[in-house]
């Protein structure tokens, strides 16, 4: 019988004031296709309507006006419940355009106690993006290759004290773990193969005990840029045999459409960030 992870019950999220397409760093951006404002506000507060409905509880931090992708909360840093506190390891982003949001995170993390970790700064260090990130079965599972630098993969978890597992991501339209990998408990995760490569690959689907394979076009479908809250999944889409798959391993499919996100090339994980991964609990310490 399969464990509900411990952890995503508790989200941070940006409201999106000021989203648009200003630059293309990834193959969805096309400064030709704006974001219609109120569709975006409207994709957002369905987000956070069926985060709540699933029973869990929605942080806010407020966006930059000279960062619109700061909607993609979950790139501004991995938080972890620490031993008698909570911490972050902050960005270091790749492209300068989003390097700003680290700041903000850096002040928001620092008023509230927080401690505070980051490999680099305005491009010198090794690069990390927290969307390459998960705690997963007790270790730390981490996508490089295309924004965070396997340089990194080492750091977390020396920093951290955890074990943190690599996997080269090699598929340009899936440039963070969290378009190709989504955990669902402790036995099963949607893994899209053909996002690394071949030796992550067979790595990454040794690591999970009854994998869901996505196919490449199930996978732009962005299914696996999902949150998993109980047995919840919160979903941008899904196709009809991964949610076949998904109910008849006992969970609740939810959809809510992000059109307008799709734009900037993220969906409902990029839009959430967890806050109650816990050291000892979620990732075994070293």
């Amino acid at each position: 019988m399969s464990a509900e992870l411990a952890w995503g019950r508790r989200y941070l999220m940006v409201p999106p004031e000021h989203f648009r397409v200003d630059y293309a760093i990834n193959p969805f951006m096309d400064l030709a296709d704006q974001p219609d404002p109120v569709c975006v506000r409207a994709e957002y507060d369905a987000i956070v309507a069926a985060v709540r409905a699933a029973g869990g509880e929605v942080v806010q931090l407020a966006q930059r006006s000279d960062s619109p992708d700061m909607v993609y909360a979950m790139n501004l840093g991995f938080f972890v419940e620490l031993g008698g506190g909570s911490g972050v390891v902050l960005s270091h982003m790749r492209y300068p355009q989003r390097r700003l949001e680290t700041a903000s995170t850096d002040e928001w993390a620092r008023s509230r106690g927080l401690c505070r970790w980051q490999f680099g700064k305005d491009g010198v260090g090794p690069h990390f993006e927290a969307g390459d990130a998960f705690a997963w079965r007790g270790e730390l599972v981490v996508g490089h290759g295309f924004r965070t630098e396997e340089l990194a993969v080492k750091n977390l978890g020396h920093d951290l004290g955890v074990t943190a597992r690599g996997f080269r991501l090699v598929r340009e339209g899936m440039y963070h773990l969290d378009l190709a990998f989504c955990p669902l408990d402790d036995m099963h995760a949607l893994v899209c193969p053909e996002a690394f490569d071949a030796d992550s690959a067979e790595g990454l689907l040794a690591l999970v005990p009854e994998p869901l394979v996505l196919d490449v076009d199930e996978a732009m479908t962005f299914c696996a840029n999902s949150i998993v809250i109980g047995r919840s999944v919160i979903m941008p889409a899904c196709p009809d045999r991964v949610r076949a798959q998904l109910e008849a391993w006992g969970f609740e499919v939810v959809i809510v459409e992000v059109p307008e996100y799709l734009k900037g090339g993220g969906a409902i994980r990029c839009l959430t960030n967890p806050l109650d991964v816990r050291l000892g609990r979620d990732l075994r310490t070293r």
